[in-house]
């Protein structure tokens, strides 16, 4: 009889420590699964942002030139609707690199007011050295990415 018992508690306690490894093989999976998704939509969100700093940038680089140049009021007032729109298409990828990833909030956040700072720029001199460190503020985003994602 004790070699029928023995044979019953060896043979449930197998399978209760095989539920148990299986459980913990699925929550692994499940987490796993997770920071890759995570790891996936922050590379999605610094492309948008960097892509969207880029063309912001590049906006208010042309406002600006046509502002100091002295240009007509029309021509001024299509690089500012255009300078408007790339300045909204920052927001959305900045804030989604900040939730994803508060280690990276700080360098975009910089990032992104070198880019705003290239606004009312004293002469082409200044507006180029602002572009200068914006540039660089960006690539300080992308390093410090790279760093935290190898």
């Amino acid at each position: 009889m004790w070699p029928s018992i023995i044979a019953v508690a060896g043979t449930l306690l197998g399978g209760a420590l095989t539920g148990l490894l299986q459980i913990r093989a699925e929550r692994s999976a499940r987490r796993a699964d997770r920071a890759d998704r995570r790891a996936e939509a922050l590379r999605a969100a610094l492309g948008e942002l960097v892509a969207a700093l880029g063309d912001h940038r590049r906006a208010l680089w042309h406002r600006e030139r046509i502002r100091l140049s002295g240009a007509d009021r029309e021509a001024f007032e299509a690089a500012r609707t255009t300078s408007h729109a790339t300045r909204s298409a920052v927001t959305g990828p900045l804030v989604s690199v900040a939730v994803l990833e508060p280690s990276l909030a700080e360098p975009a956040r910089r990032a992104a007011l070198a880019a705003f700072d290239l606004r009312d720029a004293a002469d082409l001199g200044v507006l180029a050295a602002r572009r200068e460190a914006a540039i660089a503020a960006t690539d300080d985003l992308v390093a410090a990415a790279g760093r935290l994602m190898a």
